[in-house]
Parts: structure tokens; sequence; C-alpha cells
């Protein structure tokens, strides 16, 4: 059961040493690649000055893989793998879970490992007009087979049912293969939403994410009732999708945009995770060019991480962190992180922080690695922020900083 937080104060989790503390040493390289340029990965370690406390908001929730704040207090939207989507009061209060979603796909054939189910979710730019909130989903086709979706829907005042729900994407062909699904969703300011996904993992499907016909492997671009922006990369082209946006991606599960620039997260294999600040028209190289290898050992196509045409990455770990989503932090309660990007690590464990130069990643934190695996990370109005546990019994986390840094 999920705990009212009043009922927590005492169990409060207090971090009374200072990020000093959160250091770590890199691992061994899975691959030994060199980097293309300074700084494109193992930036230098750093630790900020500052301690934190801690609240668990909820408990209880399975596999919660979005968190995402409502306007004017209203609470925290909270996904939950399985299919559930609710409500979470910063008392705890925690909805039931809310009416109208479509058919969430939620299985493996054969019954092996999933990562399918209720994805992201995100208040519409629009939200305080029409109730507009957008999620994605993984979508049963029929016969085991499934894709990445978007959708949108009007939630009720009473924020207890979703209606006029209908996707705004779908992702073609289907797959047999229940994993790598993305899946991020933001917006650009001007009415358009980006929508990440995956190529779904397997060696026959992989390659597709070089291939324009498919939407596998791609950040696709569409407006915000799922039309075609007529200035997308692709649009007249034969053969290509005219949504996608980028391409040659493996399993993009974050993306946040900085000012008109879009930045997105994506998982490697063993090695190469790694952040792009993704552009029109892009090819960004999976699987033709890797930092990683396969998880068997065995190289990544021809072995390389270079090739002409094909983009490099921003940044780029080895070992993995194994991300989820990230936020650019901005706010009062941590003034020099503004600007930088807090990223959710399911194997780092905890959180990343990054500290930018411009385009280039200038130092990398480890933050709050008692969590474990997390997927999510939210900033509130007030620059505290929100971490999303990614386990069976999942936690939403208050971090604040400390009364002893005041």
């Amino acid at each position: 059961m999920n705990r009212i937080a009043s009922t927590l104060t005492a169990l409060a989790a207090l971090a009374a040493t200072p990020a000093a503390a959160q250091t770590h040493e890199w691992g061994t390289k899975n691959a030994e690649f060199e980097p293309a340029f300074e700084n494109q990965t193992r930036a230098p370690l750093v630790a900020s000055d500052y301690s934190y406390t801690t609240q668990t908001i909820a408990d209880g929730l399975v596999h919660p893989w979005a968190v995402e704040a409502l306007p004017d207090d209203g609470g925290l939207l909270i996904t939950e793998r399985p299919g559930r989507l609710r409500v979470l009061q910063m008392d705890g209060t925690l909805s039931e879970p809310i009416a109208g979603l479509p058919e969430i796909f939620n299985e493996a054939p054969g019954g092996g490992n999933t990562q399918a189910g209720l994805l992201d979710v995100k208040v519409g730019p629009t939200f305080a007009e029409d109730r507009w909130i957008y999620f994605t989903y993984s979508k049963g086709m029929g016969d085991g087979m499934s894709v990445t979706a978007a959708a949108r829907g009007k939630l009720s005042e009473d924020m207890t049912e979703l209606t006029e729900v209908s996707d705004i994407f779908v992702q073609d062909p289907p797959s047999p293969v229940a994993m790598h699904y993305g899946s991020r969703i933001v917006f650009d300011g001007a009415d358009h939403a980006f929508i990440t996904t995956g190529e779904h993992s397997s060696q026959a499907e992989r390659v597709k994410s070089q291939d324009l016909s498919t939407t596998y492997g791609k950040v696709i671009r569409v407006a915000l009732d799922g039309s075609t922006p007529d200035d997308n990369p692709f649009v007249g082209q034969e053969d290509a999708v005219d949504t996608i946006w980028s391409y040659g991606h493996r399993n993009v599960q974050g993306a946040a945009m900085r000012g008109d620039q879009l930045f997105t997260l994506e998982h490697g294999p063993a090695g190469g995770d790694e952040i792009n600040i993704t552009e029109a028209g892009k090819n960004y190289g999976w699987p033709v060019i890797s930092y990683g290898i396969n998880y068997s050992g065995t190289q990544v196509g021809e072995g390389i991480a270079v090739q002409e045409g094909m983009e490099q990455p921003d940044y780029y770990w080895d070992p993995v962190i194994a991300p989820g989503d990230m936020s650019f932090y901005e706010g009062e309660m941590f003034p020099e992180w503004d600007g930088d990007l807090l990223v959710a690590a399911l194997v780092a464990p905890g959180i990343v922080r990054l500290g930018w130069d411009g385009d280039k990643v200038a130092e990398e934190e480890r933050l709050l690695t008692q969590f474990g695996r997390v997927r999510d990370v939210e900033i509130l109005d007030d620059g505290s922020f929100v971490l999303a546990t990614d386990y069976e019994n999942g936690e939403i986390i208050l971090v604040t900083k400390s009364d002893s840094d005041s």
C-alpha cells in the first residue's frame, strides 16, 4: 500500500554527508575506442557542495516509468508500466487509476522478459485551455506483435478520466520482440511533439534504424494532433516516412529541450550509452557505428565508432549508466546547477549530473546512488526534484537541499 507522506516524516532519509561522498571510479571499459574529441566521454568528475534531504512521497508503485508535474500545484502524474496512470499529491495521496486509457500491451511472447507497457506522460503545452495530456505506450497489434505508440486525451477536471483519446503516432511495422520501445515525448514550444522510438533489440530488426521506410530507431516529429509538419526533413522523399526527424538510434529513453535544441539520450549495447543534440535529417549511426560492443562480446557491425555521414555522440558512457529520462535544471534551490542535465540512471545508479560548456560536457557527478534504479527525474517549481525508482515496489522520492546548507 502507498503511504501518506505525513506518516513518513520520521522515516525520511537524510543525506547528511555532502555530495563529495558520491564520487566514483569509472570502471573498466567494454570497448577500447578512443573518443573523437576531449570530454566526449569520462569528463572530469566533480562533487557539488550540497547535502540533501530525501523523502518518500509514495511507495508500492509497480515499475513507475514517468513522473510529470501538473500545473498550479495540481500534483504529479505517474505512469506504472503495467498500464496504470495515477495522480499523486505531494502529501502522499494517490488516486485510483485514471480511466479511459487505451489497451496497453504488457506481455512478452512466450512469457519472457518484456519492456512493454505504459511509458511516458507529459502535460500538453495548451493544457490550461484544453486539458490535453500526451502519453506513450506499447500497443498490441495481434499475434503477440507490438509497436511504440503515442496518444493524447483530455484529463477531466476531477482527474479521474481521460476522454477523446486518440493515437497521434503508431510505429510501423509491428515487432515480435517486446523490448526497446523508447519512448519519450517532448514539445518544442512551436506546436510540435518529438516522440522517440527504439529498434526492438533483435539482430534482425536493429538494421531498420537505418531504414527510412520504417519508424524503428527514430525520432519522430508531429504536430500536436499527429499531423505531419510540412518542414520535416523527409517530407516528399520517396520510400521515407515523412514524420521522421532523425534516424540511426538504438533505444531512446530520454529527451529534453534546451531552447530550440532537442537533446536525446539512448541506451547503447555493452558500452556506448549516448547523448545527442539531435538535428533534422541527421543519421546517428546505429547499428553501423557504436562506442560499445554486443553483450556477447562481439563487435557491433564492423567494429567502428566513426564513419563519414554519421553523427558523433555529444557524450557517451562506457561502462553504461543505462539511462532513463533527463531534465535540464532550473531553480533557486541548487543554483550552481543552473543549465545542467540531471539524468536518471538504472545501472549507474541514481542520478548523473552533467555540467555543460555550450554544447560540450564539462563535468560529471554521481548523486543519490542509494536509490538504485531511477527511471525518471522531474524538476519542480521551487527547484526541488522528484525521482521515480524502477522496481516492483517503486517509489516517488522528493529531493530538497538539506537545512545544513542554508
